[in-house]
């Protein structure tokens, strides 16, 4: 009797190869990779960082017109979700602008095509001043982006390294989209250098997130308790991140 009451257990196999497609959502077409997972139990969507496709988990043997149902129930979702992304050009060019230390700069050719890209303020408007040719500003602006990351994060890590008493063997700079930042267990840091982009206290707290793991490589209580003696502004760097940090992985640079 108790057997009739037990739910019906689909056939185990193993999962296929990911399917990619093309969902419309609103006016946007994004893609959409799905994913069987063999120890998923429901189905799980997620906007990849910078809104840059959708990512859909899902049961072994789930049929498609679950997922198409799913997809259709949950479009109100991915609307609202995707309005923090603008859908003009994200591509970086004369006349648009780019954050940096949490300002916006207004990016202004200079009509070289030879000379350092540079960070001025003039009559009280920040501007990036780009030489070269003009498509090629986006490489200039992330290359100007890496050397100013390393100085400000360097600076950074000296500062919180002494308050750990822990060596620092590297520092590397990356464009990692699934995480900020990064400690091994021999010394050496990594950071996504477009963490330049956020307010100076949101850089802050990255050096000292990935210092704090010199000591503690995890993220329990006694490390968040080290992380925030070094950066009294921790959780309001953390939620701000949460709310912004996609939006800096959006923008491409060429």
């Amino acid at each position: 009797m108790f057997a009739l009451l037990k739910k019906p257990v689909r056939p185990r196999r193993k999962p296929l190869a990911p399917e990619t497609r093309t969902l419309e959502v609103g006016s946007r077409a994004m893609p959409l990779t799905i994913r069987e997972h063999p120890r998923s139990t429901r189905i799980t969507l997620r906007i990849e960082p910078g809104a840059r496709g959708l990512s859909l988990t899902v049961p072994v043997g789930l049929r498609r017109s679950e997922i198409d149902d799913f997809l259709d129930r949950h479009q109100g979702w991915l609307l609202t979700r995707l309005a923090r992304f603008p859908q003009s050009e994200p591509y970086l060019r004369p006349g648009s602008g780019i954050m940096l230390r949490g300002v916006r700069h207004h990016i202004e050719h200079t009509g070289s095509l030879r000379g350092l890209t540079e960070a001025v303020l003039r009559e009280g408007r920040a501007v990036l001043r780009i030489s070269g040719m003009e498509e090629h500003t986006g490489r200039r602006i992330a290359t100007f982006l890496k050397r100013e990351a390393r100085r400000d994060l360097e600076a950074a890590v000296r500062l919180h390294a002494q308050g750990v008493r822990k060596p620092v063997r590297s520092i590397t700079m990356k464009d990692t989209r699934s995480r900020w930042g990064s400690c091994s267990w021999d010394g050496n840091l990594s950071f996504s250098w477009r963490i330049v982009m956020a307010p100076p206290f949101v850089i802050d707290y990255l050096a000292a997130h990935e210092v704090a793991h010199l000591d503690q490589m995890n993220h329990g209580p006694e490390f968040w308790a080290l992380c925030r003696r070094l950066c009294p502004r921790t959780d309001e760097a953390k939620a701000w991140l949460k709310r912004h940090g996609s939006q800096l992985h959006a923008i491409e640079f060429g």
